[in-house]
């Protein structure tokens, strides 16, 4: 925990469902990102729980967390800070948008490295989406907000029928019976390809969120997106095998990714 006063805001990035992002200085030098979670939106013991967990998970593909200051409301989440914005506004602005294949494959590869390392540790993101991935100047992308999903208390959001809910990113078994697992980040893993591929397209185009659930249910799947490799709409599928234990690791899929850059970067040249 930290003193609010060695933490000075400069500039609001962005307002989420539960609160802002700010670009601050932490002890006049540090540039970090500081996101104010809205009063009520969590519970403040279940976060700090959270937190010092989130401390713990510390890998090159996840977004660092400095320090959270709980002494007031609201909350303040401060971390690293990472210049291009989520992934989803990168690929949609001019310079995500020109980005060549390989570098689309190269970014799900770094993914599927930092989801490998959260698997490793027994640990589950729950919305694992592009807006919750972060780019940083040199285009490293960066797993954010793992965890946090867990301690929201916003019922929009929890209850699964929510407004809030990312439906068209989550598990069949998480939407029906709340069973979120490494498998079912899986599943939304699969989607997040689909965003990248596309530059950015919500899944799904044109079906509504209970189009979209009743669809899956009778078997249907994502077509293929325009512009995707026949060996990345695999990967897709596989993603979205119905029982999750026939779906990937992500151990396996950062492996087939790294490969699959390698292949498609020698072709490029």
């Amino acid at each position: 925990d930290i003193p609010g006063e060695s933490l000075r805001l400069e500039r609001k990035l962005g307002a989420g469902q539960f609160g802002e992002v700010w670009m601050a200085t932490y002890n006049r030098h540090t540039k970090v990102a500081v996101k104010t979670m809205k009063p009520g939106s969590m519970s403040v013991g279940a976060f700090l729980e959270e937190a010092n967990l989130m401390k713990t998970l510390q890998h090159d593909k996840l977004v660092k967390l400095h320090a959270v200051v709980t002494k007031e409301e609201p909350i303040y989440i401060i971390t690293e800070f990472m210049e291009k914005g989520s992934l989803l506004d990168f690929l949609k602005s001019a310079e995500g948008n020109k980005q060549p294949l390989p570098k689309l494959i190269d970014f799900s590869a770094q993914i599927a490295e930092g989801m490998a390392f959260i698997e490793k540790r027994n640990y589950i993101h729950r919305d694992l989406r592009a807006a919750n991935i972060l780019v940083s100047a040199l285009l490293v992308c960066k797993i954010a907000d793992f965890g946090l999903a867990r301690v929201i208390e916003d019922n929009e959001y929890t209850a699964r029928e929510g407004a809030k809910f990312p439906i068209k990113w989550t598990a069949p078994e998480a939407i029906n019976y709340g069973s979120f697992t490494i498998k079912s980040d899986v599943w939304s893993f699969g989607v997040l390809l689909t965003e990248i591929i596309t530059y950015g397209r919500i899944p799904y185009p044109g079906m509504s969120s209970v189009e979209v659930i009743r669809a899956l249910e009778r078997g249907y799947r994502m077509p293929r997106p325009p512009n995707c490799p026949e060996e990345l709409y695999e990967v897709m599928l596989r993603c979205w095998q119905s029982k999750p234990e026939d779906r990937p690791t992500f151990e396996y899929l950062q492996s087939l990714l790294e490969d699959f850059f390698t292949a498609t970067e020698t072709q490029y040249q």
